[in-house]
């Protein structure tokens, strides 16, 4: 089921920086001292792992269905549990779309495919982590275009 392409490598530089290299090539730097947050932590990659992954379900949803969207945003919350491990016991996602005459029932069907169907990164957190997602569509008025 997996095979090399899934591989990524993790090298520690000292100081608690790590760089993180993804299966494609990719380098992220890593800090996992809390208080100097001189770039990001890992669990702060999981924030933005779900969000980039249903904004780009989201996004292509909404042009298929030829939406007049001209910005495209979304917003990543985590609750993480107290005692350790400190993981995410609860994400809540907010979607925020601007464009002309967009339709609530689009941007809704959206999301839904997102998580229920295309969004692996949801797929993989949902068994342990609760995932709450709400959007708000703010309508561009013809002298903004």
């Amino acid at each position: 089921m997996s095979d090399e392409r899934d591989r990524a490598t993790v090298h520690a530089v000292g100081d608690g920086f790590f760089i993180g290299i993804t299966p494609s090539g990719h380098a992220q730097v890593l800090d996992t001292n809390g208080t100097r947050r001189a770039a990001a932590s890992p669990m702060e990659l999981l924030l933005i792992a779900l969000g980039a992954c249903t904004a780009v379900d989201v996004a292509e949803i909404l042009r298929k269905k030829r939406e007049r969207v001209s910005s495209y945003r979304v917003e990543i919350r985590g609750t993480r549990r107290d005692e350790h491990p400190r993981h995410y016991v609860r994400m809540e996602v907010r979607h925020f779309v601007r464009g002309r005459n967009v339709s609530p029932r689009s941007v809704e069907q959206a999301i839904q495919l997102s998580e229920e169907k295309y969004c692996s990164v949801a797929a993989t957190l949902r068994p342990t982590v609760e995932i709450v997602s709400t959007y708000e569509i703010e309508e561009e008025t013809s002298a903004e275009t």
